[in-house]
């Protein structure tokens, strides 16, 4: 059973498995409130009509909805005594999941490095989300940074740097999923304002989406609060007064959910998401930020006739519009987000 103050550091070893409390039931009163919280406009999540004209039965969940729900599942045994989530990789999604549908989590401790100041370590992590019929619908790796329940010397083997797992820079082509339904739609340029489609973007040429977004203090704590994300960092601002921060941080996902919704202006026929291949937040965001997102696809792949992938690097942006002259002169405490991910586009016709 999980102890009521949490796991901490030296309570991991690797091949320690957990199945998570409490299996989630999606509804579509979910996703209203998560397009409310991140303005997300595509339109395979917002358009019954236009989902079923690619030949889904209705409009799946928002991808980023389903990972942030599954990821919520992890988070009392994972990461409830985390200092930061430090990166994704090998996420893969893998069936579209629809409201009604029951999501549940495993995990499996894959890693372990405890930090030089003996107060934190690394822990490694392999999760599965499964619906309510056993079905893989999701499986990624994180790392977060955890504190330990009592300051000491790190040991050798804690420092093993064979403990430590390695990933493959992207997720391949031939491991990524395409829904057996999808198609291309003939309503696309009419529904998303764009007749620009995975043939016609660029590679290499970063995409400067023009809006940014301000995240509040309610935005980021509902929206927590919808993922049942329990870290204490996010929801405890008694405890991180006494943190360096001072204050409480903002969910790392719900930033990259943010850009992500962002990015619409310029990807308007991006579908759905099929991977993420590796991810980093790089600084904190804080209530009362305003952030920008660039888009820069770097690789694409015919996946069927309809369908290509394209491989985009996301960054994320705080306080900085990346379409001003103030953008030469940003820092790197500026950057808060670096996500390299794998979306499905539909191809012309």
């Amino acid at each position: 059973m999980r102890p009521l103050d949490g796991y901490f550091f030296g309570d991991y070893f690797i091949g320690q498995k957990f199945v998570h409390a409490t299996p989630r039931t999606i509804t579509t009163g979910d996703t209203a409130l998560y397009q409310a919280l991140t303005g997300s406009r595509n339109p395979l999540h917002c358009s019954e009509p236009y989902a079923q004209s690619l030949g889904y039965p209705t409009s799946p969940v928002d991808d980023l909805l389903v990972f942030h729900i599954a990821f919520g599942k992890t988070v009392a045994d994972v990461s409830y005594n985390a200092v930061a989530n430090l990166g994704y990789a090998d996420c893969r999604f893998v069936r579209p999941v629809f409201a009604g549908d029951t999501i549940r989590a495993e995990t499996e401790i894959i890693g372990l490095h405890k930090n030089s100041s003996g107060k934190t370590g690394v822990v490694y992590v392999r999760s599965d989300a499964f619906n309510q019929d056993d079905q893989l619908v999701l499986t990624w790796a994180r790392w977060v940074m955890v504190h330990c329940q009592a300051v000491s010397a790190p040991t050798n083997a804690q420092t093993d740097p064979l403990r430590v797992p390695q990933f493959a820079a992207f997720v391949a082509p031939d491991q990524l999923s395409v829904p057996a339904c999808m198609q291309r739609s003939s309503l696309a340029a009419g529904v998303t304002g764009s007749a620009h489609f995975w043939e016609d973007i660029p590679l290499e040429v970063p995409i400067r989406h023009p809006a940014g977004m301000t995240i509040d203090e309610t935005d980021h704590t509902l929206a927590t609060k919808l993922y049942q994300n329990t870290a204490r960092v996010h929801f405890d601002a008694q405890h991180m007064a006494g943190s360096r921060f001072g204050r409480r941080l903002v969910y790392g996902g719900q930033v990259i959910s943010v850009c992500r919704a962002l990015s619409y202006d310029g990807l308007e026929n991006a579908l759905s998401v099929a991977a993420i291949n590796a991810g980093a937040h790089t600084n904190p965001t804080f209530a009362g930020d305003t952030l920008y997102a660039v888009s820069t696809p770097v690789a694409k792949w015919p996946l069927s006739q309809h369908i290509g992938a394209l491989r985009v690097r996301l960054a994320g942006y705080k306080n900085v519009d990346p379409n001003t002259g103030a953008f030469a002169s940003a820092t790197d405490a500026q950057t808060v987000l670096d996500l390299d991910y794998t979306i499905l586009m539909q191809r012309q016709a």
